[in-house]
């Protein structure tokens, strides 16, 4: 069985809370705060900035991404070396945790204005998970069509692409918060944003863990949420 904070954590999501999530100790020791991307609203995305600081992004994993041509940023930029050689020189091949980003491309629905305000994500992001969720179940081409109909790109969301086995090669948060909102039930698009401190640093797992008590939110470690992604891929 999964652990009890797993199980309560999986309740919290489907209930359109909040969920804290740290990777682990010699990763980027890092808490992010996760919704479902389907539960995202305004009031979520002002809680993010005000008390997580950090870049408010949405994951989509790899169902989400061959349905809508989602690329990985890195992919682009090194398509771009012929005409802009400077992209080859930035290729992210030094990345002290981890051995590839997961940044995908950004995003705004057409029905934004400038697309940074709080009511402007919440609408890119919803839309985002309504479509990834019908997506998963369309003809194929039809989402890609309905993607270029209704959003445009370079947007204020972050796109987050998961590794092609979700907590088999990588284990960062794009990876451990979506594997979260699937074991939950959900569209497979989870909502983050990395908490920061007041000294400019990340917010250490100890201020994290008082922030989710004082709140009444579930705090996880990646480890609790791989264990229990391993229980359930091998059923």
């Amino acid at each position: 069985m999964a652990s009890a904070a797993v199980l309560k954590a999986l309740d919290e999501l489907r209930s359109g809370r909040f969920v804290l999530v740290y990777d682990a100790d010699g990763r980027e020791e890092e808490t992010d705060m996760v919704v479902a991307s389907e539960s995202v609203t305004s009031d979520i995305i002002r809680v993010m900035r005000k008390d997580a600081g950090g870049l408010i992004c949405t994951t989509a994993d790899v169902r989400v991404q061959e349905a809508l041509g989602l690329p990985f940023l890195s992919e682009l930029f090194l398509g771009m070396a012929e005409h802009y050689p400077v992209m080859q020189k930035l290729t992210p091949n030094d990345i002290p945790y981890d051995v590839k980003s997961a940044f995908g491309i950004t995003i705004n629905h057409r029905r934004t204005f400038t697309g940074i305000t709080d009511d402007d994500r919440a609408l890119t992001i919803s839309e985002f998970a309504g479509l990834a969720k019908r997506a998963l179940t369309s003809e194929d081409g039809w989402a890609k069509n309905e993607f270029g109909k209704n959003f445009r790109a370079p947007g204020h969301v972050h796109l987050l692409n998961t590794s092609k086995r979700i907590l088999e090669t990588r284990f960062g948060h794009t990876e451990l918060a979506t594997a979260l909102v699937i074991m939950a039930g959900m569209v497979p698009s989870a909502t983050v944003c990395e908490m920061m401190g007041d000294d400019g640093k990340a917010l250490t797992k100890d201020k994290a863990s008082e922030y989710a008590r004082a709140h009444g939110y579930v705090f996880l470690e990646g480890a609790d949420i791989v264990a229990a992604w391993k229980e359930l891929k091998g059923r």
